[in-house]
């Protein structure tokens, strides 16, 4: 349910983007009775704003013809961090039009078509895959339930399509790869999970205050470990010889755990594939030893040999 600030906000883009706009279409959009349309024209005619109101058939609201809200004031540096936070949040699945046109309408003219040309000519070149959008709204639920330390009831649905109602209390919000995750404590696990945010359902605000976070918890590098965790059809253990902070330069911490060990650098990852894990450890330029699975090794090997026939 949209608080009346918000739904004033709605009124004033709607009367800005169209010529006229009949009370019916407004109470429709804005899910309210024409009473309360009234009510709302009347709270912007006292700020101010020109609207003016047509009787009959074909009648309704519009703004006053020429009229324009005064322009956004953003410096040039300011615009270009709203494009490109715009243009990334696009990239991550967010559905930015509506926004990007408000932008638009309410910049400087000069401004809003040098703008608009960095729209137009602004490439990236990575590609973010697979992104899951996730409602405005669900978004900021999770980040006001995080903010006041309060605990959430939701209905999540696994990677497997099973459903079960779930008692958290939310630590952090993380964006990796186009995907939302929210680390939380899980009470009816009685464990910190890693849960995604496009998977939750019925999400609702309780009462109760959120459990304490552990001491020092991180909520990227909780969420990190957990999709390194991942089951997959391998478990790899392999000790490299590197430092641990060498090993985190090479190695996403989403991809790998890494623990110190007396000899170098515990790796241990879960993949699909041994030979694409061959690639990986072929990229780390380090020497190192195959703890676990036996069958990694015929794969460095059958690596090895195709590199060799292809420098031959």
């Amino acid at each position: 349910m949209l608080e009346p600030s918000a739904r004033l906000l709605d009124l004033l883009e709607l009367l800005q983007a169209r010529p006229l706009t009949t009370g019916q279409e407004i109470a429709d959009r804005l899910e309210i009775d024409r009473r309360t349309v009234r009510r709302y024209v009347t709270a912007l005619q006292e700020l101010g704003i020109p609207i003016e109101g047509q009787r009959g058939v074909g009648g309704g609201y519009r703004m006053r013809p020429g009229f324009r809200l005064p322009p956004l004031m953003l410096t040039e540096d300011e615009a270009v961090a709203v494009v490109l936070g715009l243009m990334a949040a696009e990239r991550l699945g967010a559905d930015v039009e509506d926004a990007v046109v408000k932008l638009h309408r309410v910049l400087p003219d000069a401004l809003r078509r040098r703008v608009e040309a960095l729209e137009a000519t602004l490439a990236f070149t990575e590609a973010v895959p697979s992104p899951a959008p996730v409602r405005g709204g669900s978004a900021l639920l999770l980040a006001e339930a995080i903010r006041r330390r309060r605990r959430l009831r939701i209905r999540y649905r696994t990677f497997a399509g099973d459903e079960s109602d779930r008692e958290l209390s939310p630590l952090g919000l993380v964006v990796h790869s186009g995907r939302w995750y929210l680390a939380a404590f899980d009470h009816g696990r009685d464990d910190l999970r890693t849960f995604r945010v496009d998977r939750m359902g019925q999400v609702t605000l309780m009462d109760e205050p959120a459990a304490d976070p552990p001491d020092g918890f991180d909520a990227v590098a909780e969420v990190s470990r957990s999709l390194a965790r991942v089951p997959w059809n391998w478990e790899v253990e392999v000790l490299l010889d590197l430092t641990v902070d060498e090993a985190a330069q090479r190695i996403p911490a989403t991809l790998a755990e890494l623990v110190e060990a007396e000899d170098g650098t515990l790796l241990r990852m879960r993949v699909g594939s041994l030979d694409w894990m061959a690639g990986v450890l072929a990229g780390l330029d380090c020497p190192f030893t195959i703890r676990r699975p036996e069958e990694l090794r015929e794969s460095v090997r059958g690596l090895a040999e195709r590199l060799t026939a292809t420098v031959a």
